[in-house]
């Protein structure tokens, strides 16, 4: 494995970033870039291309050629899936570079990313290269009542949709940039990616990656940007024919109003309230689970275990642990030693979660440890544990995307599941107990996407990951997300 050092790093961030297009680094049209900081000081991290909707129309002209008429579309399924592949291995060969620009473009604590974020970016699309030849259409034997004695074969076919776009968000930037990537190339497509704009780095660097795997010009192209100008174009331009977005679901919304106007296919993963319940006869490690639910990449996970639901006879002793294992947690910069939680991602999102802190407490919610900023310098917040809450509570119904978790106790089977899906979200759930029965006739009730048992943050590239109600539409990884990518085309010929 290449090693890479922490001076090639600050050679990546010394230079301006440019845009990927048609297989060649650019400038935006405009000339302007963007500061990305670093948000465990505030500090200008790295200047970006500041790409905007005339960059985004020469993105799609270079991937509706690259689909149209370039080498991609004449490949074999084998060679396509190689050179995934070796997309993947190369993500495993800079592994320590990706990691640390992860650390410090997001804060994560580099070792999170080097153990989590970066491996299962490459697995991904290890995983998704050997879909590439397996992706198989069907022979029907039809019956057609108005022509008696007709004899027909009839087929499907599964293709490509064509020039997708992707908007990825900023808590996991390199896997949810697999996350799309994968499926889309499996299936023959050609796409633009737009990252979030508080976190560029790692997809900029990828781009370099896929042209060394061998992936031809136009075929993935990323245009950095904001929403509103980059993200909005994308959405709405007339010569894509998918969108797929991850992120909150105010702006999914918007998202399908502005790809209403040619009826692009949409896929959706957006935000969630999740509940995690722990039973009065779960095991003790029910406590570490519930905290790593809420806590693990500083709360800043669409499937975040943000509402604590414990059975009442283990409420206090429950509450009790995950209290102490908030108050134990090393905040710091992502870069340095020992930190076990960084900052959040800007300072809109500290303020964004301050303001739900404040919420809670002018409603009545009862702060048992945190409950507010940490430090003055950088985007820190303090793990928040607040219990004493209403049904009606802004900090139990919308989602804070920090690490603020609610406790609340309940008392019956039947009880939680109504709470458990009093939620406009439905992306994932946790439950917690030694009786797997009832493990298993809980978890048919709960609207949910994805549903942990005496488990939690469970992710692998063969498991659909989607959401219930306004957690989204369609699902990613697994065999499912190759359904969203392809055209089924059905063909009768009459013998």
């Amino acid at each position: 494995m290449t090693v890479t050092t922490e001076r090639s790093v600050e050679e990546f961030t010394a230079s301006p970033r440019q845009l990927f297009i048609d297989g060649q680094w650019v400038d935006a049209a405009s000339g302007r870039t963007f500061e990305t900081p670093d948000p465990s000081t505030g500090d200008t991290l790295a200047h970006i291309a500041e790409g905007d909707t005339e960059d985004i129309e020469r993105a799609v002209r270079a991937a509706r050629r690259a689909f149209d008429d370039g080498p991609w579309g004449r490949l074999t399924a084998s060679d396509r899936g190689r050179i995934i592949w070796k997309i993947g291995d190369l993500i495993l060969e800079h592994a320590d570079e990706l990691a640390q620009l992860e650390s410090l473009d997001n804060g994560k604590p580099f070792a999170v990313a080097r153990a989590a974020d970066v491996p299962l970016a490459a697995d991904l699309f290890h995983y998704m290269a050997g879909w590439a030849t397996k992706i198989e259409g069907n022979t029907i034997n039809i019956s057609v009542p108005y022509m008696p004695g007709a004899n027909f074969h009839s087929y499907t076919l599964r293709e490509p949709v064509g020039v997708v776009g992707q908007i990825i968000p900023w808590n996991f930037p390199l896997l949810m940039a697999a996350w799309k990537l994968g499926p889309a190339l499996a299936a023959g497509n050609t796409v633009i990616l737009k990252p979030a704009e508080q976190t560029p780095l790692t997809a900029v660097r990828l781009a370099g990656l896929m042209a060394e795997a061998g992936i031809p010009d136009g075929v993935v192209n990323v245009v950095t940007g904001f929403g509103e100008t980059a993200g909005a174009a994308l959405a709405a331009h007339p010569q894509v024919d998918k969108i797929a977005f991850t992120g909150s679901t105010e702006v999914g919304k918007l998202i399908v109003h502005a790809a209403a106007g040619n009826l692009k296919k949409v896929t959706l993963e957006l935000g969630g309230k999740s509940p995690n319940i722990v039973f009065e006869d779960a095991s003790p490690e029910a406590v570490a689970g519930a905290a790593n639910a809420i806590f693990f990449n500083h709360g800043q996970c669409c499937v975040a275990g943000s509402r604590l639901f414990v059975q009442q006879n283990r409420f206090d002793e429950v509450v009790a642990g995950v209290v102490e294992i908030a108050k134990s947690i090393k905040l710091g910069p992502g870069m340095e030693e020992g930190t076990q939680m960084g900052p959040l991602v800007s300072d809109e999102q500290l303020r964004r979660v301050t303001g739900y802190l404040d919420s809670g407490r002018d409603d009545g919610a009862t702060a048992l440890t945190g409950g507010t900023r940490y430090g003055d310098k950088g985007y820190f917040v303090e793990p928040t544990v607040l219990t004493n809450t209403t049904p009606d509570m802004k900090v139990v119904r919308e989602e804070i995307f920090g690490p603020v978790v609610v406790a609340a106790p309940f008392q019956s089977l039947d009880d939680i599941a109504a709470a458990a899906n009093d939620s406009e979200y439905g992306l994932g759930a946790g439950i917690w107990t030694q009786d797997i029965s009832k493990a298993h006739a809980l978890a048919k009730k709960l609207r949910a996407g994805t549903v942990w048992i005496n488990c939690y943050n469970v992710f692998d590239a063969s498991l659909p990951f989607g959401g219930y109600k306004q957690s989204g539409w369609g699902r990613e990884m697994g065999h499912e997300a190759l359904e969203a990518y392809t055209e089924v085309k059905a063909v009768t010929a009459q013998l």
